[in-house]
């Protein structure tokens, strides 16, 4: 089977009690971030293709084990079907809008064929000016089209809860379809759809999936990407 290669686990914090949760992800994730060098090789050359999630701790399986992750899992679920794909899991701890286009380019040394963006919900819990994240998705998803035309673009929705009042919350979400629509790419309308908010697939924070909650996520993914993929 292929190797999912993972940077670290980040946090997107869906569910609130940012600050506290935000120290304890750094404290650990920080031994998987540094050791990332040491576990990436070169893309294999030849006919397989690259599969690139790009995201937050939801991407890198934050509290799971990476086999658990949903990229892991949609790996599986590219295997099982004898397609040639290698899947990348570019997740990283506490990433934001503005941090993952200050290295996007870093990623695309990767030359993904079909590119997952999944960022922002770290943006809506930390109240960032709307504006400020759309025009960031917008400009990574330029730098991949830039870089690489041909390259297949799905856009992850996410949704955050109404603490930061009713308007923020709900022009927060629209910024998803809104980007889809202007840029024709595919979008994931909700990543934690049936996951969110559920108490029994979520870890003890209340943010994070568990395991079983990463097989829901997976098949919420595959449902978009496996359309792609043929």
């Amino acid at each position: 089977m292929n190797k999912i290669r993972v940077i670290s686990l980040l946090s997107v914090f869906f569910l609130g009690a940012f600050g506290a949760i935000s120290c304890n992800e750094s404290q650990k994730t920080s031994g998987k971030e540094a050791s990332y060098d040491a576990k990436v090789d070169e893309k294999s050359e030849g006919t397989q293709k690259t599969v690139l999630f790009f995201g937050d701790s939801m991407t890198a399986g934050y509290g799971v084990d990476q086999d658990e992750a949903f990229p892991a899992l949609v790996q599986e679920k590219i295997d099982s079907l004898g397609m040639d794909y290698k899947v990348i899991n570019g997740g990283l701890s506490g990433e934001t809008s503005a941090s993952g286009l200050s290295r996007i380019d870093w990623f695309l040394e990767e030359k993904p064929d079909i590119f997952i963006l999944e960022l922002g919900g770290n943006d809506g819990l930390r109240g960032i000016k709307l504006s400020a994240t759309k025009e960031n998705l917008q400009s990574i998803i330029d730098k991949v089209r830039e870089e690489y035309p041909a390259t297949k673009i799905i856009l992850a929705g996410m949704q955050i809860p109404p603490n930061m009042g009713e308007k923020y919350t709900t022009d927060f979400k629209e910024i998803f379809p809104n980007l889809a629509e202007e840029n024709d790419v595919v979008l994931i309308p909700f990543l934690l759809e049936n996951v969110g908010g559920n108490p029994a697939l979520n870890q003890p924070d209340g943010i994070h999936p568990t395991a079983e909650g990463h097989k829901v996520v997976a098949e919420t993914v595959w449902k978009y990407l496996q359309p792609v993929l043929r």
